[in-house]
């Protein structure tokens, strides 16, 4: 992966630092993390070109990192971006082309965050998502008696990807008959990352319009759903918005399911890959040790979590980031996947240890914006991997590692497929 010239040397011929290593291709997609060493150590807050052209800073070490996620001075809004005005660069969640379905969470600040998510946090409440857990475990064990008996299974198609829509289509409250179209939907955009193409602004129009024609309905026939948590969430007299409800939506369903995907696939391929590490967790499992359950989330989530950058932020004046100078409407991205393996933060911190006690990660963000979703993710992760491993005992690999092919995306990481073998089963 590092480049191989020789390093550079200075006028009196001492040896700079080597050069950059590439960015963005296939080979740093399957793993950036030897990239990300090198950028900590020689360039931790590094410009870069990005494959759509924009220019951007990413931010590395986790100090700069954890700091970055809640300056105040950056903003989420796309409208601070020096080059948008002028039509020199597109950055946002894939597929928005609506002023309508901009309006959520990941694209606003304080004020107008502080008052959605106020009163989106009325209707996603941890009472709310501890209660699902029967209906995840249901899910899980409904996909796992599909393929059980065959001794074979692609994970992602069959079980990591359909589990969180499935999951998220009910509490939302879509009809069951619908859930197959959102899946659809969904594998368009995961299937393209997020990228221009049409199949995928095609899918994000199909879902708006449904969700905002969902949301028209229940406004006449609320449920115990989260729509219709979202259409009674009211703060002061304030209430969402139709547009607002169904941008929230949106993002709950975007956000919710593909981070989930990518939890589940990297953390049992990670597992996988660690025969000692799995013993433990399924040896605790076993055994009923929720606990250890609970600390294997959190480390699979810093060894190889399912959001590699947080998403677009702006700098609204001048700033200073680990010693570099960002200018005014500069893009900054927090290399997330970085910071997590930071030595200085973490001890061994290649080494995939589910033990692990000290581990603030960075996995699903920091600050005013860390992620809500991030209960659900949790539940769902700790419910899949307690299925898998307590259901398919001997599961393992059925390719070569190498042989695997990680989404190119930019902000997720995840595979494409998790072919696995193991002893057909009827239970």
């Amino acid at each position: 992966m590092h480049d191989e010239r020789a390093p550079e040397r200075d006028a009196e011929g001492t040896a700079g630092p080597p050069p950059t290593p590439p960015l963005f291709s296939q080979e740093f997609a399957t793993d950036p993390y030897p990239t990300y060493a090198w950028l900590r150590e020689h360039a931790p807050v590094h410009r870069t070109v990005l494959p759509s052209g924009v220019e951007a800073w990413l931010v590395t070490r986790y100090a700069d990192a954890r700091e970055t996620l809640a300056d105040p001075r950056l903003s989420k809004n796309p409208v601070h971006h020096s080059e948008a005005a002028h039509g020199k660069g597109k950055v946002g969640i894939p597929g928005e082309r609506s002023a309508n379905l901009m309006t959520h969470l990941l694209n606003i600040d304080p004020p107008d965050h502080t008052r959605l998510r106020r009163l989106v946090s009325k209707a996603f409440t941890p009472r709310r998502v501890a209660a699902f857990e029967p209906r995840v475990r249901e899910l899980a064990d409904r996909l796992i008696d599909g393929f059980a008996g065959r001794g074979r299974a692609d994970l992602i198609h069959e079980f990591a990807f359909p589990l969180p829509i499935y999951a998220i289509c009910d509490m939302l409250g879509v009809p069951a008959e619908d859930q197959d179209d959102f899946r659809d939907w969904a594998g368009m955009m995961i299937r393209h990352g997020g990228g221009p193409r049409g199949g995928v602004g095609r899918a994000v129009k199909r879902m708006r319009a449904y969700l905002t024609e969902l949301i028209h309905r229940k406004r006449g026939d609320l449920g115990d759903d989260l729509i219709s948590g979202l259409i009674r969430a009211s703060d002061q007299g304030e209430h969402l918005t139709e547009d607002e409800a169904a941008a929230m939506a949106f993002i709950l369903l975007f956000a919710g399911f593909e981070t989930t995907v990518n939890l589940i696939g990297n953390g049992t391929y990670a597992l996988l890959r660690d025969p000692e590490q799995r013993r433990l967790l399924q040896d605790a499992s076993a055994a009923g040790d929720t606990g250890l359950l609970r600390t294997a989330v959190e480390e699979l989530l810093r060894y190889d979590g399912p959001v590699e950058l947080a998403t677009w932020r702006f700098a609204t004046e001048p700033l200073t980031i680990g010693g570099q100078r960002i200018g005014t409407g500069e893009p900054v991205l927090v290399v997330l996947a970085a910071a997590d393996r930071d030595p200085s933060r973490f001890d061994d911190p290649d080494t995939l240890d589910l033990t692990r006690r000290d581990n603030q990660h960075l996995g699903y963000g920091h600050g005013v914006h860390y992620c809500l979703g991030a209960p659900l993710a949790r539940l769902e992760g700790r419910v899949a991997l307690a299925s898998l491993l307590g259901r398919l005992p001997d599961l393992r690999l059925a390719v070569d590692p190498a042989e695997l092919r990680w989404r190119g995306g930019l902000i997720m990481r995840g595979l494409r497929e998790l072919p696995v073998e193991f002893e057909p089963s009827q239970t």
